[in-house]
């Protein structure tokens, strides 16, 4: 170890020295031996005006540095508590290089010193943190940090954090710390001494680490069978509901407060399920509608003896019910409960791809960097399921090589059978009384010969709104050139050891004869060098098209028919994709031909990792050839039945190219495969019925011929008195003025929205295209960067990071376009403004909506009615129930479409909404009553 480490934090005025930005204030704490000995902190004279916006991240101002020394006077403090030492700073290559390059201005020297980065050691020792921002960091580990971004602060929380990290690495298995050690050189943190010296002390206190399972020189968290209770006092529903659950409702939850509605659902799918019904519940915002079907769920398992599926939309919600509600539950019951959570294969770690992984080196520095975070993690997980860890976006390649996947199995030869998390969770899962899993994995279960779930006949389906979209996506294809280049990269024989070498290798290890790769090599090349002529043909070919329509993301649309597209490019595609399909099966006999020496042979004595890497192979393989049969199906087949599309990145590469299919109504399938097949189904929302029906879902979701049953349960929360719908009367229609026009109005009103409301807005779009416009203008405006203005699309990052931003805002403008319309939740101050910009209709040019509508008027029907305007109310109505999440919350949703008061359909939209008040006014004065009424 190092003899004293030297925590430093900068707030500058920018980023960039040569720009001019210089340091405002340095915070710095010295430690020894596991104790802080000295602190420093001190504001700098810039000799520059801090910029609004540091001002108001900081809460530094010109005030505290006007007497502040200038900083070549603070210098030789600096190098005096470096000297010696190791520099550890959150986020350490800024710190680091920006002191470096003023001391240097100064005309001193920088001295040579070890670096550490409490970043990129916290990501790696606490690789289940939420974030890794210094402010959240200190949040979750219960640490003072009373003034985020000042340095003295932050230095001191970094400090306390690093003392953390040297804890956590010195309680870690031998065989992990030995294992970090390699992969940590590649790193940026000089932090190698310090493992060493903890290897060191473990060797000689012989720790007892029987918490972990060593296997294979892997360091895995042991699982303990759960023992068995002997509270086991079944009572019936009906009794229990009579003399136990409220009591036990109020020792579970200290703010319990009696919902009827919350009991009215309980009792309707205790009656559903009793009777083996069909029914859909409307449950409103806050009648707390997990509880309300697990309870009487849980009850129905026991009694039968029969396991309850419960499926939802999102991976966050599915985690929610598991985490939030099972401990809950767990005191409500009068009798042990088991539920399980059951995920699509490729969310759970393969450990035997991951302990190949290790002997493979990678100089990618986050591959590197996650494979460090999963070392410590295995010692930490019993689930092995990959959302418990955040894997930097550079990784992602990583996790498709050591994901559980089909080739994960292969039989007795493979040594972590026994400790395979799939396997663990899908036996789980047959022991469970409710199995918590997701609509997608649903619907791969329905087409799966061998099931996935276990056998059952009760479902609830919460996000029940969800569910044709879901298996829509499941019984459609796609497929596009990226999937193809990721695949012939895997089998290219260009990087060194590549699968050729290695499996001659494997023939001769096993003395059998090897055959030439010559021809299989040639037909691979001539396989890519078609598959890429056929991508750019097709770029081209949609690119010359008219009326392309827009997708969310930026891309152009073009829906195809097959065997109607026409000219010398379609005709060169068609050519094509015969060509690729024609080498495709050449492929894969010289494949098989490749490997009959194996199959001839007894597959025993080939050793665990030969037959580890032939699997692999052989997965590559059938992964290639499926993906040209979907080429296949999506070109060369034809289907009336379903509606087919492409897209093209009209500012990417030339064969940025996406091909899409799927069925216009899955109401058959839903019926035949699903429901038919079950004896009771519940379906829940929040947002399921049409001004008070069910007539929408029922035929859209193949629910006619079952006699369904229906209810609707109000919202507890009094939107009369919580929330108002306030409609502009001075805001033109789209149909009047241009598109660039219309943008450029809201763009107007929501920078009034921004300077007279401090708090938090979220603008919710139908158009990317129009929320990029209103971003660039307003963007434009906000000289100061007072406002922070997060778009969809246009900022960085995952839906999930923008909501991190939005939330840690204090002043923010959020713009969102369809999946920002729900699951978000942002009680109380997080959030008193919504803004509907237009009415929810799906773009008439999307192929799916085009080709239903089509369908819809061969039947005789209305497109409009029976369509568009059902799925533009319950949009409508997860946009509106964004605002009020608790009984506390206040605040105004502005609807900036005129029709919905001057057509004949827009009443329908505030008649599926809850008992709020509507006002209709200019809007300067709704702007005005909006901000009284907060």
């Amino acid at each position: 170890m190092y003899d004293r480490y030297i925590v430093i934090d900068l707030e500058t005025t920018g980023h960039s020295v040569e720009k001019g930005d210089r340091i405002i204030q340095i915070g710095a704490v010295v430690c020894s031996n596991d104790e802080i000995i000295k602190t420093f902190s001190t504001f700098v004279q810039p000799g520059v005006e801090i910029p609004p916006f540091i001002e108001e991240l900081t809460g530094i101002t010109e005030n505290d540095i006007q007497d502040a020394p200038p900083f070549r006077t603070v210098i030789p403090t600096i190098l005096e508590l470096l000297e010696d030492g190791c520099l550890v700073a959150h986020n350490a290559d800024f710190d680091r290089n920006f002191l470096k390059k003023q001391i240097e201005l100064e005309g001193y020297i920088f001295p040579q010193v070890p670096v550490i980065d409490t970043v990129e050691l916290a990501r790696i020792f606490l690789p289940q943190q939420n974030s890794y921002k210094l402010s959240e960091l200190a949040e979750e580990l219960g640490y003072s940090h009373d003034r985020p971004h000042q340095a003295d602060s932050d230095a001191s929380v970094t400090a306390a954090l690093f003392q953390k990290i040297i804890k956590r690495c010195k309680e870690l298995p031998i065989l992990t710390l030995q294992q970090l050690i390699p992969l940590l050189r590649k790193l940026k943190s000089d932090f190698e001494p310090i493992l060493l010296e903890c290897i060191d002390q473990r060797k000689f206190t012989k720790r007892n680490e029987t918490e972990y399972d060593c296997f294979r020189q892997l360091a895995i968290k042991k699982v303990e069978k759960q023992p068995t209770s002997n509270n086991d006092t079944f009572k019936t529903y009906e009794d229990y509901m009579v003399s136990d659950f409220t009591e036990l409702m109020k020792t579970a939850l200290s703010q319990f407060e009696r919902r009827e509605g919350q009991e009215l659902m309980m009792q309707e799918v205790h009656e559903a399920f009793n009777q083996n019904e069909y029914k859909l519940i409307e449950a409103g915002t806050g009648t707390g509608k997990s509880l309300a079907y697990l309870l009487p769920a849980l009850f129905y398992a026991k009694q039968h003896n029969q396991p309850v599926i419960v499926s939802t939309q999102t991976i966050p919600l599915q985690e929610q019910l598991f985490q939030r509600d099972l401990p809950i539950l767990k005191r409500l019951v009068p009798f042990p409960i088991r539920i399980a959570l059951l995920k699509g294969r490729s969310h759970y770690l393969c450990l035997r791809k991951f302990e190949h992984s290790l002997s493979v080196e990678h100089s990618n520095y986050e591959i590197n960097l996650t494979k460090c975070m999963i070392l410590v993690w295995l010692t930490e997980t019993t689930t092995g399921d990959i959302e418990e860890i955040m894997i930097p976006t550079g990784a992602k390649s990583l996790w498709y090589e050591v994901q559980s996947d089909a080739s994960s199995d292969i039989g007795k030869a493979n040594p972590w059978f026994s400790r395979c998390f799939y396997h663990r969770a899908r036996r789980l899962a047959q022991d469970a009384q409710i199995v918590v899993t997701n609509h997608a994995l649903l619907c791969t279960d329905l087409m799966h010969e061998q099931r996935i779930l276990p056998q059952h006949t009760h479902v609830i389906l919460d996000e029940a709104h969800h569910l044709e979209e879901v298996a829509s996506n499941h019984l459609g294809q796609r497929t596009d050139y990226v999937a193809f280049a990721h695949i012939f990269q895997r089998l290219s024989t260009e990087q060194e050891h590549h699968w050729v070498e290695h499996l001659e290798a494997i023939f001769k290890r096993n003395e059998l004869p090897f055959r030439s790769t010559e021809r299989l090599l040639t037909l691979l090349t001539s396989m890519k060098e078609d598959v890429d002529e056929l991508f750019r043909i097709l770029f081209s070919y949609i690119q010359k098209k008219n009326h392309l329509s827009a997708t969310d993301v930026g891309r152009n649309r073009y829906r195809y028919f097959s065997f109607k597209e026409a000219g010398t490019q379609w005709q060169a595609l068609l050519e094509c994709t015969m060509r690729v399909h024609m080498v495709a099966k050449e492929i894969a006999v010289a494949f098989k031909q490749l490997l009959q020496p194996l199959e001839q042979n007894d597959h025993d004595h080939i050793q665990y990792s030969d037959q580890s890497f032939i699997t692999e192979l052989e997965k590559w393989f059938e992964v290639l050839l499926e993906e040209e049969d979907t080429l296949y199906q999506l070109l060369l087949e034809y289907d009336p039945t379903v509606v087919y599309w492409a897209e093209i990145e009209p500012r990417g590469a030339k064969n940025a190219t996406y091909l899409y299919s799927k069925p216009i109504d899955v109401s058959v399938a839903l019926a035949d495969l699903f429901f038919a097949k079950k004896k009771s189904v519940i379906l829940t929302s929040a947002t399921l019925a049409v001004n008070g029906s069910f007539s929408y879902q029922i035929k859209r979701l193949g629910l006619e011929d079952f006699a369904p049953e229906t209810c609707v349960i109000p919202s507890p929360f009094d939107y009369n008195q919580q929330a108002r719908l306030l409609i502009p009367t001075d805001i033109p229609s789209i149909k009047e003025v241009t598109m660039d026009q219309f943008s450029y109005e809201i763009a107007k009103k929501l920078w009034q929205l921004s300077e007279k409301t401090k708090g938090k807005t979220l603008v919710l779009f139908t158009s990317y295209e129009m929320l990029r416009i209103v971003y660039d203008h307003i963007q434009k405006w906000n000289n100061d960067h007072l406002l922070h203005i997060i778009g969809q699309g246009v900022t960085s990052g995952s839906r999930a990071k923008l909501m991190k931003m939005f939330k840690q805002s204090d002043h923010a403008m959020l713009f969102g376009t369809s999946s920002f319309w729900e699951g978000i939740d942002l009680p109380g101050d997080e959030l008193t403004t919504v803004v509907i910009v237009r009415l929810p209709f799906s773009p008439p040019d999307d192929p799916l909506i085009q080709a239903q509508f089509d369908q819809v008027k061969e039947e005789g029907g209305n497109p409009f009615m029976d369509i568009s305007l059902p799925q533009a109310i319950i949009r409508f109505k997860q946009g509106f129930g964004r605002l009020i999440r608790s009984t506390t919350d206040r605040g105004s949703v502005f609807v900036f479409d005129r029709r919905i008061t001057t057509t004949r359909y827009g009443k329908q939209f505030i008649l599926s909404l809850p008992n709020v008040p509507v006002y209709e006014d200019e809007f300067n004065q709704l702007l005005h009553s909006h901000n009284s009424y907060l």
